[in-house]
């Protein structure tokens, strides 16, 4: 090996260079992508295939050598597949996502030659080594935080929603995606494209790129049995017309043992035609999405292949594989690129797709909305019984004719949640048309009967930049809320405003007690109160049919946000005005009823259906002579006190809290009750700031009953329980 004397200043902290190859007086002189151009003119020229082999031995080198700066991280998924990542890039392709998080070094690598990191300070390979692994720097797994990256990544399972909702709104562009084939056995991949596909049978430019290199994080992945045509008909069974698989295998002139092989051990001739065949196949593979296909593209090699170890030893690095480990010098060395080769990939690093990532992704910028104009909110008298899903639903509708990229989900069905008037909007997307269940292809309800691929839709199209609402019930969504965590995180971080990822679930637990305990899971309800704490997760709870509307009003002017919205299917009275659910909104909660005493219990109450046991012990109250309050809690985010929540983290930062006197006046008395249908966690907010003796009534567990006032009865929640705990409190 030799070492550049002199280096110009992005090579800065890469130890080690090597000798040119052979050929590159030949295929090496000149860029394949020109001044000008965005991509290869011929994937099938041999200079293309030197050039894209060079570029795939830089980010195996990059790769590595940033991993073990920090002894961390996982080099040997994304290793497997560098000449797939190379490919798509000489291609003109850069909008590329992935599910798998342990590939975070090898994009970060590509941000980097390809000048997107240059954004966030780092010029220099050195500066690329300090700040991997670092908060405010490269962070171990994908996130929008990152100029160039498109979307989070880490939880498997994940990545096609983001590539399908990206595709779904950008139908000129290319959305690869990478799966790995230990994360091929999570739940949902595969069904998720199935009915996206048949929704949306035209939208086809997103494109999963297996890395079938057969193993998983500590062990063979389990499809590592399968035969070459067992892997091909499982593709095809699964509605993919297009299956391309290039297998490393058949050009190994080394004889290696298995299955899978290491092409970086190979010839350099036999290198370049598998690096030529991965070029032909990417193409291939990008013409047939673009052209209206259901394609994916299989890259057969080993895992680890060009770095420091192979199989799932190469998965990660522990504490001894430092810069100066044995195995990481050998690996660094091997892959060495002379200056020249790393310059010659630089430039068609920033050439490709006609810019660096940080400018042409298309999440680099914010999606056009168009305006909603004024919501039809309609504000019914007081104490006429309506149902707020429906009102909501009316609302809904009409944003959903506003703009025509919105999209409703729902896995249980709208006309089981009374939100049919959705359907009669805006259709259930279906090919078949059938207007007795309101179906037509051109629909804007979704509809598949997975919570995963309802939340993922709606959550991925909302961070790619659209607006939708995910509807469900409160008892399955829990299935959902892995991908919606995930977005509303990655919101937080977002260089970029998009709109907030809103949420409605109906039939809460309190309305399932005739389905028996398996429909009744009010802990989501605990998921969202600790998320409350993040900074920009908000569950609201309008008690009735007047405030349900304006707080989805309020919901669709947020940003950045994961907007909840808690409401009930069946007809309640109607208890606030829009003025009184605005200032709920503002403060956290709105007084409903006062009624004073010398001693006054103030019953601070989540949800519409427990207003009822509420109102009902206030009366009893009353007649033992204790004054009492009735509290409606909107939007417990508010009562936080700033220093309990991350909000200044947030890249789109909402400070707004109850202040102290403000807090004092709503909810002072000589007693507090905090009540909900739900998980206690809910009121946390209250039980912090409240210095009155206090006590909570809230969800046990469920039970098969007749009535919400049974299922309440069942948990404790009666009025004559809160009475009696009231009388006890206030001594």
């Amino acid at each position: 090996m030799t070492t550049a004397v002199q280096t110009p200043a992005f090579a800065e902290g890469i130890q080690y260079f090597g000798e040119l190859l052979p050929g590159f007086e030949t295929y090496g002189q000149t860029p394949v992508i020109g001044d000008g151009q965005t991509s290869i003119t011929d994937a099938n020229a041999p200079a293309a295939a030197f050039q894209t082999l060079l570029y795939a031995d830089a980010l195996r080198y990059l790769t590595l050598q940033i991993c073990a700066s920090k002894a961390s991280g996982h080099p040997g998924g994304f290793a497997s597949q560098a000449e797939v990542y190379a490919s798509l890039v000489m291609l003109g392709h850069k909008n590329i996502l992935t599910e798998v998080g342990h590939h975070a070094p090898g994009f970060y690598s590509a941000m980097f030659l390809d000048r997107s990191l240059e954004a966030m300070g780092i010029d220099t390979v050195l500066q690329l080594r300090d700040k991997f692994r670092e908060k405010d720097g490269l962070i171990g797994h994908l996130s929008g935080f990152i100029p160039g990256i498109l979307a989070p990544a880490g939880p498997l399972g994940q990545g096609q929603h983001f590539a399908m909702s990206a595709a779904k709104l950008h139908r000129d562009k290319l959305f690869p995606f990478t799966v790995g084939d230990g994360g091929l056995g999570e739940p949902y991949i595969i069904s998720a494209m199935q009915h996206f596909h048949t929704a949306f049978p035209t939208v086809t430019n997103f494109l999963p790129v297996l890395v079938w290199n057969g193993y998983s994080q500590e062990h063979h992945s389990m499809v590592s049995t399968k035969t070459n045509q067992e892997m091909l008909s499982y593709w095809q069974g699964n509605g993919f017309e297009e299956v391309i698989l290039v297998n490393a295998k058949d050009f190994d002139d080394k004889n290696q043992a298995g299955e899978y092989v290491d092409s970086t051990l190979f010839s350099l001739d036999k290198r370049l035609g598998f690096t030529q065949a991965i070029l032909a196949g990417v193409d291939k593979a990008a013409q047939s999405a673009m052209s209206g296909k259901l394609t994916v593209f299989i890259i057969k090699q080993l895992k680890g292949a060009g770095v420091h170890a192979t199989g799932s030893k190469s998965h990660n690095l522990y504490a001894h594989h430092t810069l100066d480990n044995a195995d990481i010098i050998t690996g660094l060395k091997t892959r060495a690129l002379h200056l020249q080769a790393w310059e010659l990939v630089r430039t068609n690093c920033e050439r490709a797709g006609g810019g660096s990532s940080s400018k042409v992704a298309v999440t680099e910028s914010v999606f056009p909305v168009p305006s909603l104009g004024t919501l039809p909110l309609e504000e019914y008298p007081a104490g006429e019984a309506k149902v707020s899903t429906t009102a909501m639903g009316r609302l809904v509708g009409y944003v959903g004719q506003q703009d025509q990229n919105f999209i409703v989900s729902n896995a249980d069905g709208n006309e089981a949640s009374g939100i049919a008037n959705i359907n009669q909007a805006l259709k259930i997307i279906h090919p078949t048309t059938d207007d007795l269940y309101f179906q037509a292809p051109d629909g804007q309800v979704y509809e598949p009967l997975s919570e995963d691929a309802c939340a993922g839709l709606a959550a991925g199209l909302a961070l790619m930049g659209a607006r939708t609402l995910w509807c469900s019930y409160e008892s399955f969504a829990i299935n959902g809320l892995p991908i919606w965590q995930t977005v509303t995180q990655a919101m937080a971080e977002l260089r970029r405003p998009t709109p907030s990822t809103i949420t409605l679930y109906t039939a809460g637990a309190l309305e399932q007690g005739r389905n028996g305990w398996t429909h009744q899971r009010p802990e989501i309800e605990a998921y969202f109160a600790s998320m409350m704490r993040n900074g920009n997760v908000f569950p609201v709870f309008p008690p009735d049919a007047n405030s349900i509307q304006v707080c989805y009003d309020w919901a669709l002017t947020t940003q950045n946000k994961g907007v909840v919205i808690t409401a009930s299917k069946s007809p309640l009275p109607i208890r606030t005005t829009f003025a009184q659910t605005r200032q709920g909104l503002e403060d956290g909660a709105v007084v409903l009823q006062d009624t004073p005493g010398e001693k006054q219990v103030v019953l601070a109450v989540i949800g519409d259906m427990t207003l009822a046991p509420a109102f009902a012990a206030a009366a009893f109250l009353k007649t033992e002579g204790i004054g009492s309050k009735i509290v409606s809690i909107i939007n417990p985010r508010r009562l936080y006190r700033p220093s309990d929540v991350a909000w200044d983290t947030c890249s789109e930062p909402d400070g707004g809290f109850l202040s102290d006197a403000k807090f004092a006046e709503i909810f002072g008395g000589t007693a507090l009750i905090g009540l909900t249908g739900g998980a206690p966690a809910m009121l946390e907010p209250v039980m912090l700031r409240s210095n009155s003796p206090r006590d909570t009534f809230a969800w046990k567990r469920g039970e098969t009953t007749a009535t919400a006032g049974q299922l309440m009865a069942f948990n404790g929640i009666t009025a004559e329980a809160l009475c009696q705990r009231g009388l006890e409190l206030v001594g």
